[in-house]
């Protein structure tokens, strides 16, 4: 195989979660009575930490941690599960962990809702871990998130690969630059959230357009 293991983001990469996050965004204005942000705006909050989002979109910073608050209430009431796996996701899955590739979740999203998420789908079974932001703030850029992968893996009884021989998969940006803070290569994939330019500027590994394709290049 081409990698020993790969850090797996969540949202526009297994599952097409913007339904959800985005209405659950849009009662968190609500409440804060200030004024939603565009629908391109909003399509926009898929992905990267909420914290980086609300701030680039009108909220003022002594008001982040309220609008937080509000989103959780309305994402844990129902947002969360607003979701569904891509097609052809299971199937890779399948194919890469019968070819003996490590999987670890590696996501923005808080780790407490991102277990719940990859549990509700079936997802499990295929990650050794699901690793997530922590809810208090300390722990929110992906580059965070990818030393948590690291340190969580590197616990395993199997102990973490060379990095080399590790890849990041993800559909934004924010999976790139973090990834690449760690020396780790990641390979992006085209049915995501990144707006047009996105992924061509923050220049990945490689770029494939469906979960097949992926395999392939995973696979080597």
């Amino acid at each position: 195989m081409r990698y020993d293991l790969a850090l797996v983001d969540l949202d526009g990469t297994l599952t097409d979660s913007a339904p959800g996050i985005i209405a659950s965004i849009e009662h968190a204005y609500d409440a804060l009575d200030i004024p939603r942000p565009s629908e391109e705006a909003l399509a926009l909050f898929v992905g990267p930490p909420i914290e980086e989002s609300v701030v680039r979109n009108g909220v003022p910073l002594q008001r982040v941690p309220e609008l937080i608050t509000a989103y959780r209430s309305a994402f844990t009431r129902g947002g969360m599960f607003d979701n569904s796996v891509y097609p052809g996701i299971v199937d890779a899955l399948t194919a890469l962990r019968a070819a003996g590739l490590r999987l670890c979740v590696a996501t923005s999203k808080p780790e407490i809702f991102a277990r719940q998420i990859v549990e509700h789908f079936e997802l499990d079974g295929f990650f050794e871990a699901v690793c997530g932001a922590s809810m208090d703030g300390t722990r929110s850029t992906k580059a965070d998130v990818v030393a948590h992968a690291l340190e969580t893996m590197a616990a395993t009884e199997r102990g973490l690969p060379a990095l080399e021989r590790i890849v990041m998969v993800g559909d934004r940006e924010h999976d790139v630059l973090g990834a690449r803070q760690h020396g780790i290569e990641t390979v992006s994939v085209a049915w995501g959230y990144a707006p047009a330019g996105e992924i061509d500027e923050a220049a990945p590994l490689a770029v494939v357009q469906t979960p097949e394709e992926l395999v392939g290049l995973l696979l080597g």
